[in-house]
């Protein structure tokens, strides 16, 4: 099973959501990148100040020192004063020669910590390699970052002669407080926007949808067979406008096609007609034809049988000509929309009386009530009965025995007509053919009586219908209101 296709309105709802979405996520992921980059910098710059003022303290006790500025005796230099300098600076830091080996450390411990009494090789390579001769080395201990910064520093005449080193512990608790309260607030924040986006989607879409919901409705109804409106709609946006504009155009051209295929249509219709009437016309004239022929040849006036053979000559040529008037007739009757010659009758009285000039006996009628008065025109009303209940009996084979039942009752204000025959019925290829003019099924006629019936009928805005079984039978149906 298909599933159902999303609506444009929809869509829209739904993209309009997601981008709030995922701008919402890309906004909270820069944010959090920004803070991480901005505690990286944070602690960078804290490390470089304290790097540079232990630097400017170390520098003013080596220049203020009585003693020689060499490695050896860093040891004695800052004997007491590491501590002094830890103190006021509030920095512990450590003392190593250029060979990484701990000469003095701010931490008492640390003198006794055989782990930190020297500088790993890999260090002091890269240390003595760099370019500014400091180098910063990161570890994770426990998921708190731990760095230490390695310099070289240089005695008056920028000799190096010793190494600084500063361990540097992140301390990111109060940041990550304060990180847990913004995105606690951008959180709120990010609700209150969701639920905005979701009203301003939902109007959003709805207007833009509103237009094609329009244009949409209008092509629903658009039909060849009657008069389509255009559309005409202000503001509208440049694109749904040339929308609006090709759905106007292609009316006209509709329109336009619609009269063209009218005419058309009506064209070929009588030139249908005008060749079934020739045909009609010309089957009478051709028996007259060689009738006349015969009796040239054959006429005698010594014949003893003269007045005999002229009385038959005559009965021929006035049967043909019957013929043709009745073809006439048939097609001046079809051709003329009845003209109403309104009346106020009692129905079933009307069709009881119509009824009688059929001789067949398989006739039976039955009303609802005696009495049911409606307003139509009585000689086509007796038209349309008897039209039906002559295709009812032409329908019915030699070798059935014929059973029509015709049926007046009122209902709603609409009187109903059924005509019922135990026929041939018809068949589902015919069924769509019915009440077109000139189709018939029969050997003789010319198709009009059906046609002509569902004219008079739709005139007193009623409508004829049929129900059939091929080889039991069909019922025909006229409707139409009392007055």
């Amino acid at each position: 099973m298909k599933s159902k296709k999303i609506s444009l309105r929809s869509r829209i709802f739904v993209y309009m959501i997601l981008l709030v979405l995922v701008a919402s996520v890309l906004i909270a992921m820069v944010t959090l990148y920004q803070y991480n980059e901005q505690s990286k910098d944070y602690h960078a710059k804290r490390l470089e100040r304290k790097e540079s003022q232990l630097l400017l303290s170390i520098n003013y006790v080596l220049k203020e020192t009585t003693r020689e500025v060499v490695t050896d005796q860093l040891e004695l230099i800052f004997k007491d004063k590491i501590y002094e300098i830890r103190n006021t600076l509030n920095v512990d830091f450590n003392i190593y020669d250029l060979e990484g080996t701990l000469i003095k450390s701010s931490i008492p411990t640390l003198q006794n910590d055989s782990s930190n009494r020297c500088i790993p090789t890999q260090v002091i390579n890269t240390l003595k390699k760099s370019l500014d001769k400091r180098y910063v080395q990161e570890r994770q201990d426990l998921g708190n970052t731990i760095r230490s910064l390695y310099t070289i520093f240089t005695d008056a005449k920028s000799k190096p002669i010793g190494v600084l080193n500063v361990p540097y512990f992140e301390d990111n608790s109060f940041n990550n407080e304060e990180l847990k309260v913004f995105l606690g607030r951008l959180g709120y924040a990010y609700v209150a926007m969701l639920l905005i986006a979701i009203a301003f989607a939902y109007f959003v879409s709805k207007y833009i949808t509103k237009s094609l919901k329009t244009v949409s409705d209008k092509m629903n109804v658009t039909r060849l067979e009657k008069r389509n409106e255009k559309i005409e709609l202000k503001n509208a946006s440049q694109e749904l406008t040339m929308l609006i504009t090709a759905y106007n155009s292609m009316i006209d051209d509709l329109e336009e096609s619609a009269i063209q295929l009218a005419k058309s249509e009506r064209e070929q219709a009588w030139r249908e007609m005008a060749k079934q009437v020739a045909h009609e016309i010309k089957n009478p004239l051709t028996p007259m034809r060689l009738s006349v022929q015969s009796f040239q040849r054959k006429f005698n006036p010594q014949d003893q049988n003269i007045h005999h053979k002229v009385n038959e000559y005559s009965k021929t040529l006035i049967q043909q000509i019957d013929t043709m008037s009745a073809i006439a007739s048939a097609f001046s009757n079809f051709a003329q929309m009845p003209t109403q010659q309104n009346e106020t009758f009692n129905v079933v009285k009307l069709i009881d009386l119509a009824l009688d000039i059929f001789p067949e006996k398989a006739i039976h009628f039955k009303a609802s009530k005696k009495e049911i008065m409606v307003t139509f025109d009585k000689t086509q009303l007796i038209r349309v009965l008897t039209n039906l209940v002559k295709n009812a009996i032409q329908s019915i084979p030699k070798d059935r025995t014929p059973k029509i039942n015709v049926a007046v009752l009122e209902r709603n204000q609409n009187i109903i007509i059924t005509v019922q025959d135990n026929g041939n019925g018809i068949t589902e290829v015919n069924k769509a053919k019915i009440f077109e003019p000139k189709f018939t099924t029969k050997s003789s006629g010319m198709g009009l009586g059906l046609a002509m019936s569902k004219s008079i009928v739709e005139t007193y805005n009623g409508n004829i219908t049929f129900v059939s079984k091929e080889t039991q039978g069909t019922t025909f149906t006229v409707s139409f209101p009392k007055q």
